[in-house]
């Protein structure tokens, strides 16, 4: 593990609140989840998107690591739709 903790950041709080979503759904999400894209030119840190489940609803973690402070950020967290994903929540559908 790269980091000592976890910190949620504003907007990741924000749409929390906004999609229904508890803290320790979204923790975790990113403790027992699995990497699903990466995004290594995202700044300031290279993030990735996590896909994990809380009480069987899958949630789609945003996720990054600041390596100098060793801290994780939740960037933002949501659950994923079926008409964007698919069955697996891993893979985007293509756009008709």
């Amino acid at each position: 593990m790269d980091y000592d903790r976890i910190k949620f950041g504003g907007h990741a709080i924000r749409q929390m609140f906004n999609r229904g979503l508890k803290q320790e759904d979204v923790l975790m999400a990113v403790r027992l989840g699995e990497v699903i894209i990466e995004y290594p030119d995202d700044t300031p840190y290279p993030s990735c998107l996590i896909l994990g489940f809380a009480r069987d609803v899958p949630i789609h973690v945003v996720f990054s690591v600041d390596k100098q402070r060793k801290i994780g950020i939740i960037i933002t967290a949501y659950i994923p739709g079926p008409e964007i994903w698919t069955e697996d929540f891993k893979r985007r559908r293509a756009l008709k």
